[in-house]
């Protein structure tokens, strides 16, 4: 039985000798940096291009602060109604730049309203082009009131 104790005595102190060999510590705010998750929402109903460009401001400046701070953010923007004029392969003032974004940033969405879509289409005559960037969702008003139940934060330019 002393046997035992003294032997497992000697087991613990070179367990935690090898663990401490394999990863270097990290401190505790470092690992909260790492497992930290900002989930933002940004809305777009208007045919502004002033607008687009500013809800594109603000995912390209949140990308970028917490891309320095070594945190994860998940960004949707979210557009209806004559916003969905953003998304429109035909219409949209900034369709370069949500090309570009769209490959340079992970976790960047852009949903496109069904039901403006259908709106649309009906008064044209003809189906809406949207861009390859964009995700079609049911409704847009929706989608939002879905995100911010999980979390995410709200933001309209």
């Amino acid at each position: 039985m002393n046997i035992r104790i003294f032997a497992l005595g000697l087991a613990l102190p070179l367990a935690a000798l090898v663990l401490s060999s394999v990863a270097p510590p990290v401190s505790m705010p470092a690992l909260a940096a790492r497992q930290k998750v900002h989930k933002v929402v940004i809305h777009v109903d208007e045919n502004n291009p002033k607008k687009m460009n500013l809800a594109l401001n603000n995912v390209k400046n949140l990308r970028k602060l917490y891309d320095s701070r070594g945190e994860k953010i998940i960004i949707e923007v979210v557009t209806y109604g004559p916003g969905l004029h953003m998304l429109r392969a035909d219409t949209s003032p900034v369709r370069d730049r949500i090309e570009r974004m769209a490959t340079e940033y992970d976790d960047l969405q852009f949903s496109a309203c069904a039901n403006t879509r259908r709106v649309m289409k009906k008064k044209s005559g003809r189906e809406v082009p949207l861009l390859p960037e964009a995700t079609v969702v049911p409704s847009g008003v929706a989608r939002i009131m879905e995100l911010q139940e999980q979390g995410y934060a709200y933001v309209r330019p």
